[in-house]
Parts: structure tokens; C-alpha cells; sequence
């Protein structure tokens, strides 16, 4: 852990096994803990906020909690529609809900003496371990046994060249696919660690006012980086639900070639 937090007094790590201690932190889980709290506090205020409308779909002039929902759910659904196409509704929830998650996350360390959970790589990689999971699950949902043949050829049904090349093709496949947790843990705890410890160590050196053009900094990169990691999911699961039936059509107008 980097520079000062509330929670490194409350959970000091000295004394703590060295393995012990590099795969179970508390700081990051309490920070982590705290996000929640409020994510769950902002969800029920959304529903009861919901409840009071009572069924009216027009937003109040007003910008209030539900406006700011809509505002970032908005266009991360427009981004799905676009990408993955009019089925996209089935994978709302954990898009959207990893976007507001991450966001939160990464505009808790813009809090003095407090620290972002994504700038930890525990906390990335889990993330990233759940998106490399969830496309897989949802590819082999989609195309049940079929999901398997962009494992083996680019095209389907192979030629023979292919099907002599099918294993290696695999093992390329294979690390490009387990690559994407590396790709989506690193980026975003390396980004955000970056920005934390700037952010940290202008806090202690210069005057209140100066860290503020660097905070401004920082919102960017909190909503960039949270973009970013969203978007890349929405990428691997489009590919995911999409890739086997591009296949099978490729394979149907060679034969209609053919024919």
C-alpha cells in the first residue's frame, strides 16, 4: 500500500506472513467494503426514487439520482446495442454493473486518505477472472458444444491445412484468451496506481490548491479507465456469442459456392 489511508491505521499489515499478506489485504477489502455500502445506499435511494415517480418514464427537470443512473447506464447500453447486437439486454447486468462498480471504486481514491480498491491487482484480476468466466459461459449458453470450433480453425468447416494447423491454432487461441485477464487486471491497476500515488504525493508536498488541477486529472482517468474496462467486455462477449455463428455462415456460403 502506497502513501497515507484511514484504513492502513485501522489494518496495519506489520506482522502479517508474507504470503498472508500479498493475497489478503485489508485495505483494499475495506475500501472494497465501503464502495458497497454505498453502491447499495445509491441503489435503494434509485428504487425508492423509482417508486415515488410511479411509473412516469419522463425524468424530473431537476438532475437527481435517477437522472444520473440513466446518464451513465445510457450510454454503455447504446455501446452494447451497437457492438452485440439487439440480443444485448441479456448481458445489461453485469456490464452495467461492472461499470458503475469499477467507477465508484476509482473515484473513492479522489477522496483524501482514502484509496481506490483498483489500485490494488487483487482486486483487478478477480474482476477480470468473472469477465473471462462470463464469456466463456455465456458463449457456450449461446452455441452449446459448437462454441468450441473458433478453438480450432478461423473458418468453419476447416480445410485440411487448417485441421493439420488446429493445434497450434488452439494454443494460440488459448493464451490470447487467458492474456485477456493479464490485459484487463494490469491496465487498469497500473493506471490507477499511477494516479493515486500522484494524486498522494502532491497532497503532502505542495499547498491545497494545487492538487486540485491534478484531481481533475484524475476524474478523467477514473472515467477512462473504467470505460475501458467495460467496453473490452462488451468486446469478448460479443465475440463470444457472435464468433461460432459467423462460422457456420462462412461455412454455408462456401458450400452454396460450391454448389
Amino acid at each position: 500500500m502506497h502513501g497515507f489511508s484511514i484504513a492502513g491505521l485501522l489494518f496495519p499489515q506489520h506482522g502479517t506472513p508474507p504470503l498472508y499478506g500479498a493475497f489478503f489485504q485489508y485495505v483494499p477489502i475495506f475500501h472494497a467494503g465501503l464502495v458497497f455500502l454505498l453502491m447499495l445506499g445509491l441503489v435503494f435511494a434509485f428504487r425508492r426514487q423509482l417508486a415515488l415517480a410511479g411509473g412516469d418514464i419522463l425524468p424530473r427537470e431537476s438532475f437527481d439520482l435517477r437522472n444520473l443512473f440513466e446518464l451513465l447506464i445510457e450510454y454503455i447500453v447504446g455501446l452494447m446495442r451497437d457492438i452485440i447486437g439487439p440480443k444485448y439486454r441479456a448481458y445489461v447486468p453485469l456490464v452495467a454493473g461492472l461499470w458503475i462498480w469499477i467507477l465508484l471504486q476509482n473515484f473513492f481514491g479522489l477522496i483524501p486518505f482514502f484509496a481506490p480498491p483498483t489500485d490494488n491487482v487483487n482486486t483487478t484480476a478477480s474482476m477480470a477472472i468473472i469477465v473471462f468466466l462470463a464469456t466463456h459461459y455465456y458463449g457456450i449458453k449461446v452455441h452449446g458444444f459448437k462454441y468450441i470450433h473458433h478453438f480450432i480453425s478461423p473458418v468453419w468447416p476447416p480445410t485440411l491445412i487448417l485441421i493439420i494447423m488446429s493445434p497450434i491454432y488452439l494454443l494460440i487461441e488459448l493464451i490470447g484468451h487467458f492474456a485477456r485477464i493479464l490485459s484487463l487486471s494490469i491496465r487498469l491497476f497500473a493506471n490507477m496506481f499511477a494516479d493515486h500515488t500522484v494524486i498522494s504525493i502532491f497532497l503532502m508536498l505542495t499547498a491545497p490548491f494545487i492538487p486540485a488541477i491534478f484531481m481533475g486529472i484524475g476524474v478523467i482517468v477514473c472515467l477512462l479507465q473504467a470505460f475501458i474496462f467495460s467496453l473490452l467486455t462488451i468486446i469478448y462477449i460479443s465475440l463470444a456469442v457472435h464468433e461460432a455463428e459467423e462460422h457456420e455462415e462462412h461455412g454455408e456460403h462456401k458450400k452454396a459456392e460450391a454448389l
